[in-house]
């Protein structure tokens, strides 16, 4: 639209017209149409195209290339507490210190903000994953110890359940913090505390038993649709 518009204000100047006749047909002032024409003149077809738009890249940042790099490598592969920060997960605050510890470099929050979006970090809710979980011994377990125990308890006429337990703990973590797109943060999680908490267990097949637990008396309340037990159901178990 506004290279339309100087080619045709080349046209009717070529055409014989005035600045001051052709300004008031296009809408411009005199000395805009002065302008196109000079650029025109100097760069004929290519001074009527329109260049980048804003400022020059970099313009305003308060992090050179090389710090940003770094920053940016730091985030990535490491969490907050592994830097000897007092956060958990990359929050904008979180990313403001390490910036002001390794560079001396003091940010307003807000801008920290800019910084991740330019990077391509978002604000995501971190998995929780138990620390003392061992993927390599679930995998061997799967492979060599599941078999027979499913083997088993179809023969014995018995079924699988597969149990955990949750719970409600005072440090619950909760929140979101930055991370690359595709890698969602995992926070490390320790589950070895007194709590108030829910055991269940599942067959394959969807069979469910839960009861509520306590710390003090450990059972609490069954579920109404299995007789009472304590620990695992009596069907074969794993």
């Amino acid at each position: 639209m506004i290279e339309e518009r100087r080619r045709q204000v080349i046209g009717l100047r070529q055409g014989g017209m005035t600045y001051e006749a052709i300004a008031a047909q296009v809408g411009l002032s005199p000395t805009g149409v002065l302008n196109i024409c000079h650029r025109y003149a100097e760069r004929g077809a290519a001074g009527l195209k329109s260049g980048p738009r804003g400022p020059e890249p970099g313009h305003g940042r308060f992090l050179s290339a090389k710090q940003e790099a770094e920053a940016r490598g730091l985030i990535r592969r490491h969490t907050p507490d592994a830097l000897d920060l007092p956060f958990s997960l990359w929050s904008r605050a979180a990313v403001r210190e390490l910036i002001r510890q390794r560079f001396g470099v003091r940010l307003a929050v807000r801008t920290m903000g800019t910084y991740l979006a330019r990077w391509g970090f978002t604000a995501q809710k971190p998995l929780r994953r138990a620390y003392e979980q061992d993927p390599a011994t679930v995998r061997r377990w799967l492979r060599r110890d599941y078999p027979a125990i499913a083997a088993r308890a179809k023969a014995e006429g018995g079924a699988v359940f597969w149990g955990d337990e949750t719970g409600l703990r005072s440090d619950d973590v909760r929140g979101r913090g930055y991370a690359p797109p595709g890698r969602t943060p995992e926070v490390r999680v320790n589950h070895k505390r007194a709590n108030l908490g829910l055991i269940s267990a599942v067959t394959n097949r969807g069979e469910l038993r839960w009861m509520v637990l306590d710390s003090a008396s450990r059972h609490r309340t069954c579920s109404a649709s299995s007789p009472v037990w304590s620990g695992m159901p009596t069907a074969r178990s794993s």
